[in-house]
């Protein structure tokens, strides 16, 4: 475990009042759909699908899953667009074209053994730009393709919405947690540490007592560091992380981030911490590694100040929860048990992806799948767009 900072707080004086309850939704509709979910998360990883079976409010079955990496020259590619507010030249438009047919041919993977036809296909596409207070958010690949290549409905456009009323338009992923949550013992946190790390709390009311937000960096500047030193793609098993010290002098100019001061909800996009290279200047390769992995984790401190009251205990998915460094410095400085959603029979693997089919099934509903306590939304907002084949 990293040594807690001297500088850092671990709670706030007084925790802000109770979220409004998201929404009640209706009960018993009883039909239910077979929905694969893709993702194609910040860390450009690569795509993750995932078959499940729900009503949009309850997850009848799931299915099953599997992640197909980006050779590096695509992953270039992508990572050559981040920051583009617009993909109409020609090359967003190939890019759009490109990841929807890497999309398709997942799920024609994923689909090879399944005897039941998907009744529909919950797309995220790749995140490129996203600025809420431009009320733009910007996800590459081509939906309409995607369901021709397929002849399965497609729902895609998941943020724009939100984004439109005013709202973060992330994280999307709290109510898909809630759902899984409903037997748990509550409130409890469920942190996902993809690119950009964010915190769904649950509270006792499951549903209806949702808060959730962008707790600040992930493994994006930790991978970056990593890969621009070494080579290598991240910090496997948090080997650099633990033969390094941290710089709390550095740590405490990359939290006065003005992101910090922000009140919850509030989202990120993965360029927000570019300038951690500069910060860290000078570092030799495994200090940078411990003082980026620190950083992680006092932005999920600084972020439990945003909760009304503290988890009884940290569920954690993404890449992240393989980093035993960050695991265990997390447990530490937390107070608290932090465990891999694997500890309660969930799948880090599979969760993102089978969130999206789940929103799917919500718009096919016509439920509400942002809410004032998860994204700042005004009131509970229907999100997404259909896309027939």
């Amino acid at each position: 475990m990293i040594p807690f900072p001297k500088g850092l707080s671990r709670t706030p004086a007084t925790r802000p009042a109770r979220a409004a309850p998201a929404v009640a939704t209706p009960r018993g509709f009883g039909t239910t759909w077979i929905v694969v979910g893709l993702m194609s998360g910040t860390s450009m990883d690569g795509i993750d699908a995932a078959l499940i079976e729900t009503d949009g409010e309850t997850v009848v079955g799931l299915g099953p899953h599997l992640t197909v990496p980006y050779d590096p020259d695509f992953r270039d590619r992508l990572r050559a667009m981040l920051g583009r507010t617009s993909l109409a030249d020609e090359d967003g438009r190939l890019l759009n074209r490109d990841l929807a047919l890497r999309h398709a041919e997942v799920v024609r993977t994923l689909l090879k053994d399944i005897t039941v036809a998907p009744d529909l296909v919950g797309f995220h596409g790749h995140t490129v730009w996203h600025d809420p207070v431009g009320r733009l958010t910007v996800q590459a690949g081509d939906a309409g393709l995607l369901a021709s290549e397929l002849a399965i409905p497609v729902v895609a456009d998941l943020r724009q919405a939100d984004v439109a009323a005013g709202g973060e338009g992330a994280p999307l992923a709290p109510i898909y947690h809630a759902a899984l949550a409903a037997h748990l013992e509550r409130p409890l946190a469920v942190l996902n540490i993809g690119g950009v790390a964010n915190l769904t709390w649950v509270g006792k009311r499951g549903v209806d007592d949702l808060i959730a937000f962008d707790t600040g960096p992930g493994n994006a500047p930790l991978d970056d560091w990593v890969a621009r030193h070494t080579g290598q793609p991240h910090d496997t098993d948090g080997r650099l992380a633990a033969a390094g010290t941290l710089d709390e002098d550095r740590l405490m100019r990359l939290l006065d981030h003005p992101y910090f001061a922000r009140p919850a909800p509030k989202s990120l996009d993965r360029k927000a911490f570019d300038h951690v290279p500069e910060v860290l200047d000078g570092l030799s390769p495994e200090d940078g590694a411990t003082t980026l992995t620190a950083f992680i984790a006092a932005a999920v401190v600084q972020a439990a100040a945003h909760v009304p009251r503290p988890p009884l205990r940290w569920l954690v998915t993404g890449g992240g929860r393989h980093n035993p460094v960050l695991m265990d410095t997390l447990a530490g400085w937390l107070e608290a048990p932090v465990q891999p959603v694997e500890a309660v029979g969930w799948d880090g693997d599979a969760l993102e992806a089978q969130a999206f089919a789940f929103l799917a099934a919500r718009y096919r509903r016509q439920l509400p799948i942002t809410f004032p306590g998860t994204t700042g939304a005004p009131y509970p907002l229907v999100g997404g767009r259909l896309y027939r084949p």
